[in-house]
């Protein structure tokens, strides 16, 4: 015991102390293709002649604010996936009550992995452990992180300067004819996270858990973005990344990568066991995410987030079925509150094997306060739509498919490891997150 919290105490000190990477910042940069400016900043025409030196700026955010809204997408979706990764259940192992001052015995199973059951650990015992996650993001709303598609538009300059240069009203989009111009990006994103997730609970109370998680998070990113200056109607001379305007550059690419590592959102948690019989418990649970974990390097939401959960849990011999409903608050200004489901089972297949099978659904409330730009139309010189990108506008609901097994060795130490399937493709997902852990109750 000694040894695991020094181990504990160790890596929290050193993942504290390691400087910050800045993740999301790399990201930024696959959009700035000129050293030192805003993204989407043509360079290139800001040297060139006075008559197309005005052009530099008429793509960057702060002048087309659904080019800026499509940049931070990405970075923030990123972040918020960060909240969504599972911890472990609040409690493992062989359960107890109190009879007469004498343990009793109230589970045949070391538990589930992800789902909650209703028993809680008795009053004195402890449960430690360490579960290691490991996930290889690989779509975004159901497209492939390799295969992001963008198209930033031109502002839609209007005024009496402009209209005295071309000779008629700027208002109509598409006037003048270069309005009609994009940018389009293709966006490849290579991004791996480990989270190493340290554990306790202890039974405060018969019928009183409290606990704690600390994770370490590690996120390693690789990108390129591809840029091609699409002009309409084939030639342009008023915006390009470089040389000039009787030879410009109309492509450009960008590569970054770098690395993070530090805590992540440590979460507090409470268990309650409300009702108990023979066969069926139910309890209430309460926990807290907070965001102790950096959002610039990936590492935390940047916000706090809290659940309840309502568990009812069941035993028929080796069987043990389970049940949880409830709902998770995000206190951040682009993420959804949402309700959480999850139903599952574990099963005693040998004394030392148990295998633990779980839904877990997280599913979205109102509509997605991340969201992508709409459909841009021009008015001239004839009336056109353009996607700004490949990304659907749709909810974020996360369903997925939990496998796993426990093993429980001769030193009374379980083994854990389990397999976590995207069932749906809302938000930023793997194609399968790997669990392997260590629990030990006593």
């Amino acid at each position: 015991m000694r040894r695991f919290w020094w181990t504990l105490v160790g890596l929290t000190l050193a993942a504290g102390s390691l400087p910050a990477q800045g993740l999301r910042d790399k990201i930024a940069q696959l959009f700035i293709f000129a050293d030192g400016k805003d993204p989407l900043f043509l360079g290139g025409t800001a040297g060139s002649d006075s008559a197309t030196a005005l052009h530099a700026d008429h793509f960057v955010p702060a002048a087309v604010a659904d080019n800026g809204t499509l940049i931070s997408f990405v970075g923030t979706a990123l972040s918020q996936s960060v909240a969504n990764l599972p911890v472990s259940a609040t409690s493992g192992g062989v359960t107890f009550r109190f009879e007469g001052g004498v343990p009793v015995a109230t589970s045949a199973s070391p538990g589930p992995v992800f789902g909650e059951r209703a028993l809680t650990l008795g009053r004195g015992r402890v449960f430690i452990g360490a579960n290691v996650n490991r996930l290889h993001f690989e779509t975004l709303r159901g497209v492939s992180m390799s295969g992001i598609q963008m198209t930033f538009t031109h502002e839609n300059v209007t005024g009496a300067q402009c209209d005295s240069i071309v000779g008629a009203s700027c208002t109509p989009y598409g006037v003048p004819t270069h309005e009609n111009d994009v940018i389009a990006l293709r966006l490849a994103l290579d991004i791996d996270m480990t989270v190493t997730s340290f554990f306790v609970s202890f039974g405060l109370l018969d019928r009183m858990d409290i606990g704690v998680v600390l994770p370490i998070v590690s996120t390693s990113l690789r990108g390129t973005s591809d840029a091609q200056i699409v002009p309409f109607g084939g030639t342009t001379a008023q915006h390009f990344f470089g040389g000039t305007a009787a030879d410009p550059q109309l492509s450009t690419s960008r590569f970054v990568e770098g690395s993070a590592t530090g805590i992540g959102d440590v979460a507090a948690r409470v268990k309650v066991n409300v009702t108990q019989s023979p066969r069926t418990n139910f309890s209430l649970l309460g926990d807290v995410r907070f965001p102790t974990g950096s959002e610039d390097d990936l590492l935390g939401s940047g916000h706090l987030a809290a659940r309840g959960l309502g568990i009812l849990s069941a035993r028929f011999g080796a069987f043990t079925p389970h049940a949880n409903i409830g709902f998770l608050f995000r206190s951040g200004d682009l993420q959804n509150n949402a309700v959480l489901a999850t139903v599952g089972f574990d099963h005693v297949m040998a004394p030392w094997a148990t295998m633990a099978v779980d839904l877990v659904s997280e599913l979205q409330v109102g509509d997605g306060k991340l969201r992508l730009p709409g459909t841009v139309t021009y008015d001239l010189p004839f009336r056109r739509t353009l996607q700004p990108t490949n990304i659907p506008n749709q909810r974020d609901d996360l369903i997925n498919g939990s496998f796993g097994f426990k093993f429980v060795t001769g030193a009374g130490i379980t083994v854990v490891t389990n397999t976590l399937w995207p069932l749906n493709r809302g938000g930023l997902r793997p194609n399968v997150l790997w669990t392997a852990g260590l629990e030990y109750n006593f």
